[in-house]
């Protein structure tokens, strides 16, 4: 009789689904917390001094529209902060390659191939580099890796092939481990 424990290591061991890529891809923000805050607390200081000047010299409204400026700078950050919880993964098992999409609001997105028959598309500009990614099975077509740049599609390219090609060559089976 087994028990729940054996069970669940007998399917952790199924080399069915071994991972053999995956890669989380998310947007790229170089502005940490402590930088919004940074910058944040720049642009008060700037705008309120400015502001001041201006109060002093008898333009009052203008202190309000520094004010106002700083506020609308604070929600575009907000709203770029939002965008980047956005992600995207990419796993690729001997029998499966999963696809999970998360927009900014949270809402997934999930396609399931088969990588036999997964074909990868590109589309490159001369002047740029790689533009799309794009994986296509079966008649349907999806773009992944939207949030990379050239050089990084390219690396990401090359990895994707070479996890898609291990796919294809079946899971492989070593009895010294």
């Amino acid at each position: 009789m087994s028990t729940g424990n054996e069970i669940e290591r007998k399917n952790s061991e199924d080399p069915r689904e071994v991972q053999i890529f995956s890669a989380l891809l998310t947007p790229h923000r170089s502005l940490n917390r402590t930088g919004f805050l940074a910058v944040m607390l720049f642009l008060s200081v700037v705008s309120f001094a400015t502001g001041l000047v201006f109060l002093m010299m008898g333009a009052w409204p203008v202190f309000g529209f520094f004010g106002l400026d700083v506020l609308v700078i604070w929600w575009a950050f907000k709203v770029n902060f939002r965008a980047a919880r956005a992600s995207e993964q990419i796993v690729i098992t001997p029998s499966e390659l999963r696809v999970r999409r998360v927009s900014h609001r949270g809402q997934v997105a999930e396609w399931t191939f088969n990588p036999l028959w997964v074909r990868l598309d590109l589309e490159v500009d001369e002047d740029f580099g790689i533009e799309h990614v794009y994986l296509i099975s079966r008649g349907r077509r999806i773009q992944i890796a939207g949030f990379l740049g050239p050089e990084e599609k390219a690396s990401f390219y090359n990895g994707l092939v070479e996890g898609l090609n291990a796919a294809r060559r079946g899971p492989t089976y070593n009895p010294v481990t």
